[in-house]
């Protein structure tokens, strides 16, 4: 985890003051929701199969989304039926492919760069809360941005992944924010969990896997036209 610098530009905050009313901070999921990064999750884990001679699952593919590294090759080994596997090996060798396909570039996630710009420029605090490493974080940031998250918070840094609620409570923690008063934006049955476990508003936007209707989870189909105001109605407040 890391803590950025002090937030948005004064400037920007001075053109659109925070309210009350606004979230005390959002707290943004990566691979799926800002960027379209799950395919080349999927190049990199049937490339893996293939190295193995076995082929991967679509159910299995599924079960890995949002999951840290070593469930990811706990559930893959299991779906080649070569559960002898070393995970630290298997590990290795995505990181070493998934960096490289990073580096080759990410798209956004249709609606994603534009509500991170407009909470940016309201002087809302954010955070990048992900099941990924921080080496494959620090290549996705020169996509993202080094300077669009206050905290950034990595699944080989906490103690517990999604489903876990550490990640977003640790999240909160940085930000000196209270996680009731925190919109979680997700997109996988995983990191869905983890925000509601954690006590935050959840915005939902499915990527790979559909997710079912779920109290406490607003559902989108894509963060285009999703704004300020649908922030701060997941709140329970009017808009500002």
């Amino acid at each position: 985890m890391r803590l950025r610098g002090s937030g948005a530009d004064p400037s920007a905050s001075e053109e659109a003051p925070l309210s009350s009313t606004h979230p005390a901070a959002v707290l943004f999921d990566m691979d799926g929701t800002l960027v379209d990064s799950e395919k080349l999750w999927d190049v990199a884990l049937r490339e893996l199969a293939q190295e193995y001679g076995a082929v991967l699952s679509d159910s299995a593919r599924r079960a890995v989304i949002g999951t840290s590294m070593a469930e990811a090759m706990r559930i893959v080994h299991d779906d080649f039926g070569q559960p002898h596997r070393d995970p630290a090996v298997s590990a290795a060798w995505i990181d070493a492919r998934i960096l490289e396909l990073f580096r080759s570039g990410l798209r956004w996630r249709p609606g994603a760069l534009t509500l991170l710009r407009a909470v940016r420029a309201a002087g809302i605090p954010t955070a990048l809360v992900t099941s990924s490493g921080r080496a494959l974080v620090e290549v996705a940031l020169d996509t993202l941005g080094r300077d669009s998250f206050d905290a950034v918070v990595c699944g080989d840094e906490v103690d517990s992944t999604k489903p876990h609620p550490e990640p977003y409570l640790t999240a909160a923690r940085l930000l000196d924010v209270p996680i009731a008063r925190c919109v979680a934006i997700e997109d996988s049955p995983t990191g869905v969990a983890s925000a509601l476990a954690a006590g935050a508003a959840v915005l939902a936007v499915p990527a790979e896997v559909p997710l079912a209707p779920t109290d406490g989870v607003h559902l989108l189909e894509s963060l285009t036209g999703a704004d300020l105001e649908l922030l701060a109605a997941l709140l329970g407040e009017p808009p500002a």
